[in-house]
């Protein structure tokens, strides 16, 4: 992804304090995830996510940027590096914690085991950077709350169930469930120009990560609401392939099969269909320059050392 030039740079030290050991996980296995498969989706189980039950890490088809993401707590867009951390191989890994250790560790552990075992080595800078902040449009917010009945699950982040239901639609689309409190509906509109999306469980910070690949430019959450929504929305299919084209990877318009890409009407201004989905939430974007660490992959493997 493209960043814009630096001003000053602030480079910082991934080091630990003096007399303080970077924890590490126990005992850690990391093997390639199976490709999914059809037949995998028609089971309706996928091992998909992040999951940290009591002393065990259990992390399910991850590439090497969820990795990153994970173990320096940042969104997609502040990781810069190789197009393979992206398209790569994905990986399963099962580790234990030390005795002592807590879950607010994880991330740190994450990192030397990146270190250790796919020998990365990043920057990290600090910069200005252009954003759009999701804030709340004049008249309020017109946003369903979430029952508490269907809020399950960890807390997202270095929690949450590291398996996905999938179940696929006769007529096209498909169902999505993560088993953290996160459900998402894609379903194709029927002159197939547009993919319909209803999604439960979602904070604003969730919600702006997600419609961020729309956008040329990171959406950040600046509406200070709290809870968890019910949202529903279109997005039209030349702005779903155009992520498809840059990140790569099945995404929304493979669970939406049945809509037909030669339909899809030619994309407007960058996000031009979340502008309109966002106005019927009582939300709008504003752009703005926020302060942002951005994580340089200077080097890294492919592939793991042995286990």
């Amino acid at each position: 992804m493209k960043l814009p030039a630096l001003g000053i740079v602030v480079v910082l030290a991934a080091a630990p304090l003096w007399g303080q050991p970077t924890p590490a996980f126990e005992v850690a296995s990391i093997k390639p995830s199976e490709p999914i498969t059809a037949a995998m989706v028609q089971s309706g189980k996928l091992h998909v996510g992040m999951r940290i039950d009591g002393a065990r890490v259990d992390i399910g088809n991850f590439r090497l940027l969820q990795l990153i993401m994970k173990a320096y707590d940042v969104k997609m867009y502040q990781v810069q590096g190789p197009p393979f951390l992206t398209s790569g191989q994905a990986f399963d890994i099962v580790a234990n914690l030390p005795e002592g250790a807590t879950k607010e560790q994880v991330p740190a552990m994450l990192q030397k085991l990146l270190a250790d075992r796919f020998k990365l080595k990043v920057r990290i800078e600090n910069e200005q950077r252009p954003v759009y902040a999701m804030v709340v449009a004049e008249g309020g917010a017109k946003l369903k709350s979430t029952s508490t009945a269907d809020e399950t699950g960890q807390t997202a982040g270095v929690s949450g169930s590291s398996t996905a239901s999938v179940n696929i639609n006769k007529g096209g689309g498909g169902t999505v469930s993560d088993g953290a409190g996160h459900k998402q509906t894609v379903t194709p509109t029927p002159d197939g120009k547009y993919l319909h999306f209803d999604s439960s469980g979602l904070t604003m910070d969730e919600l702006a990560d997600g419609l961020s690949p729309l956008t040329e430019e990171p959406i950040v959450n600046a509406t200070n609401l709290k809870g968890k929504y019910d949202v529903a929305f279109d997005i039209s299919m030349a702005e779903v392939m155009e992520v498809q084209r840059r990140f790569g990877g099945p995404g929304a318009q493979a669970a939406a099969g049945a809509a037909d890409p030669s339909k899809a009407p030619e994309a407007s201004e960058p996000g031009g269909s979340i502008f309109t989905a966002l106005k019927a939430m009582g939300l709008k974007l504003e752009r703005r320059k926020e302060p942002m660490k951005r994580i340089i992959v200077e080097q890294c493997e492919k592939m793991p050392s042995d286990n």
